[in-house]
């Protein structure tokens, strides 16, 4: 398809309403075994990527799981769809409990050649306004790819770095975050359809959850750094429940570098600058 194909999507917008519930607040937190925060409190890092979910019924989702295509993102038919990446700039802290919305817009549509075959690249801009005030700035990249086998190692196996934690991605820990994202992508909870559909040799875990986990690494061996920008890019799957590694190391003054993975190789890479 030609780039031409692409252009009745290329500036769309949406609006989003929500608010930071302390009820899906504490779920969250009950995923990641953390204490969760107070009304009126920060929201941790990442954990915006569970609200702004708009719920589409049954009916409406494709065989993946996730919404069908052709709405307000382009109709990639056949193609499986992922989380390539996103990178956040973190303005002011969102605040549990405050109505926030969220507006998007769709600021890049392209297609490439890679050694899974073509891939489609879409660029959503995301900001978020909490109380009249504009809080984070948020890019991300979603990527449709032929439905080839997925590759899923030959990298090289992840370092140990600065500071590392272990991972072990059980369903359970899948499922539940799923479940607070809203997330019906049937790669992390429904094995026939994972093995059998798609190719990979189990559970897949979440991209997101791989950054917030790299992210929350972080803010647990730094605790005095403020976060001012993360961002991440996949390489390869991670599948459960093999446990895998987050691990990072200051490379310079207010910049870090983070990636996660197994003895397979890595398989998320990400960049941190703080104050």
């Amino acid at each position: 398809m030609s780039e031409a194909d692409y252009s009745a999507w290329l500036g769309r917008t949406e609006e989003t309403h929500d608010e930071l519930c302390a009820t899906l607040v504490r779920r969250i937190a009950t995923t990641f075994d953390e204490a969760s925060p107070a009304v009126g409190q920060a929201l941790p890092p990442l954990w915006h990527w569970a609200f702004f979910q708009e719920p589409v019924p049954e009916s409406g989702l494709g065989a993946d799981g996730h919404p069908a295509r052709g709405g307000f993102l382009p109709a990639a038919d056949n193609r499986n769809r992922m989380w390539a990446g996103s990178e956040v700039e973190f303005l002011e802290p969102l605040r549990v409990g405050g109505r926030t919305v969220r507006q998007t817009r769709i600021e890049k549509i392209e297609e490439k050649s890679g050694r899974t075959g073509a891939l489609l690249f879409v660029s959503l801009r995301h900001e978020y306004v909490q109380d009249g005030r504009l809080t984070l700035r948020e890019r991300q990249d979603i990527v449709y790819r032929e439905p080839t086998p997925p590759k899923l190692g030959g990298g090289e196996p992840a370092a140990a770095g600065d500071w590392n934690e272990t991972v072990v991605p059980t369903p359970t820990l899948l499922f539940r975050y799923s479940a607070v994202t809203f997330n019906g992508h049937r790669i992390h909870y429904d094995w026939p359809y994972v093995t059998e559909a798609e190719g990979y040799t189990g559970l897949v875990v979440h991209g997101p959850l791989i950054a917030t986990l790299m992210l929350r690494a972080f803010c647990r061996a730094n605790p005095d750094a403020r976060v001012r920008r993360f961002s991440h890019r996949g390489q390869r799957p991670l599948i459960a429940p093999q446990p895998f590694q987050v691990s990072g190391r200051i490379v310079r003054a207010g910049v870090v570098e983070l990636w996660a993975g197994n003895d397979s190789g890595i398989a998320q890479i990400g960049e941190v600058h703080f104050d």
